[in-house]
């Protein structure tokens, strides 16, 4: 049995090596919050040891973010921080690699005024634009992995006396992640071909749409011709493969953009812009959300779906068994990181280039003209359940049952 220093060498190892898969003579941008630099300087070390030329730390600080949004003036909002955005195009551009460690606060920004917060999310997304775009297109490779912060501990394992509550997290992680076996890049190789299986069984079916149905859902999605079901593992632009986020248990492509009719209900919180939004349902007519109900979050969902005009459409349908591994630990991660790969999901926002025919060679417009939904923002939200139902519906008529209570058909 692994200690805790064997498994966190192993944590930081996948991210480095299966994560962003550093390559030598490479730049590495780590972006983490100040309580990960336990992680950060084990993953430096591993790096370097890897061949990477240089590693640039950019650190964050909730207390630091939180005293903005209660004491700066509004204006200051809507100032685009464009020498952030040139710098990681730059750095891009370049052939770095990107790495995110997020240490979720689920209620960071719990009673902030939400225009402060919206206006922020749609100047950054806006500035951003094209850098995001080279990371979603997997023109680079990037991954996100986790750091339990003492505030994220005590929200998923409230019960436990403050003395264990980071220490319950930490198993946690480490057990969605593998780092706590032996061999966790021999375990993430074997998990990756059977999510291939399945990407490849979805992409000879050829459907042309899915219809839900269960809790609450009854949603038919139309998929765009040419469109390729995909999971988290992806080659970048010099055909380096990367993992784009540890743990991953999902399969997605993207949906039509004008072909989402229905209602669909959440069935974990969503977690967005430091607030929660929870028990949630949206409604879809011709692709765009119509109508809406929360009864926790309803400003802030309200904001996310006006943030600009794609973000009221769908760019992203996952498809997750109920009985997986996060799902079955009965864990509520409140953070869509974790929480997403234990349900069925659905993104509002950007669609994926890679998940089209040869899209990461389109322009904007092309990609626009085939149906793949265009915004500043990505949001994922979970509406899996143990009583989901998924068909999949051939161009002649063809019904074939690919999820049944909650499970793969």
């Amino acid at each position: 049995m692994l200690d805790f220093k064997q498994k966190l060498e192993n944590y930081a190892l996948l991210a480095v090596k299966i994560g962003v898969n550093i390559q030598p003579g490479q730049t590495l941008v780590v972006n983490a919050d100040i309580v990960s630099a336990e992680l950060v300087r084990l993953v430096v070390r591993k790096a370097y040891e890897a061949g990477a030329k240089l590693v640039k730390v950019n650190y964050s600080d909730e207390v630091v973010t939180r005293t903005r949004y209660d004491l700066a003036p509004s204006d200051s909002f809507l100032e685009p921080p464009q020498w952030q955005a040139d710098e990681l195009e730059d750095l891009a551009k370049k052939g770095a690699a990107f790495l995110s460690i997020t240490s979720t606060n689920p209620d960071l920004l719990n009673g902030v005024e939400s225009g402060r917060i919206a206006d922020n999310q749609r100047i950054s997304g806006q500035t951003l634009a094209p850098y995001r775009e080279l990371l979603m297109g997997n023109h680079v490779s990037w991954s996100i992995v986790a750091f339990p912060s003492a505030s994220w501990a005590a929200k998923v394992f409230s019960e436990a006396s403050p003395d264990q509550q980071i220490d319950l997290l930490w198993d946690a992680i480490f057990k969605a992640t593998r780092a706590d076996q032996a061999d966790p890049i021999q375990a993430w190789s074997q998990h990756l071909d059977g999510l291939k299986a399945r990407c490849t069984a979805l992409n000879d079916n050829k459907f042309r749409k899915l219809h839900y149905t269960g809790h609450g859902t009854d949603l038919t999605i139309e998929l765009p011709e040419g469109h390729i079901w995909c999971q988290a593992g992806a080659v970048n632009g010099k055909g380096v493969p990367f993992l784009a986020n540890i743990p991953t248990e999902e399969v997605f492509t993207a949906p039509l953009k004008s072909g989402v009719n229905g209602k669909v209900s959440s069935t974990k919180p969503l977690s967005y812009g430091g607030n929660l939004i929870d028990n949630f349902t949206l409604t879809f007519e011709n692709g765009k959300v119509t109508d809406f109900t929360a009864e926790k979050g309803s400003e802030t969902l309200a904001s996310l779906i006006a943030l600009d005009e794609g973000s009221a459409y769908l760019g992203e349908v996952a498809l997750v068994p109920f009985h997986s591994p996060i799902s079955e630990s009965g864990i509520l991660y409140y953070t869509t990181l974790f929480d997403e790969n234990a349900s069925c999901h659905l993104a509002l926002g950007a669609a994926y280039a890679f998940t089209l025919q040869e899209g990461t060679t389109m322009t904007k417009e092309q990609l626009q003209e085939k149906g793949m939904n265009q915004s500043h923002t990505h949001v994922d939200f979970m509406m899996g359940s143990p009583e989901m139902s998924i068909d999949g519906i051939k161009d002649d008529g063809t019904t074939v049952p690919i999820f049944r209570d909650g499970d793969w058909a």
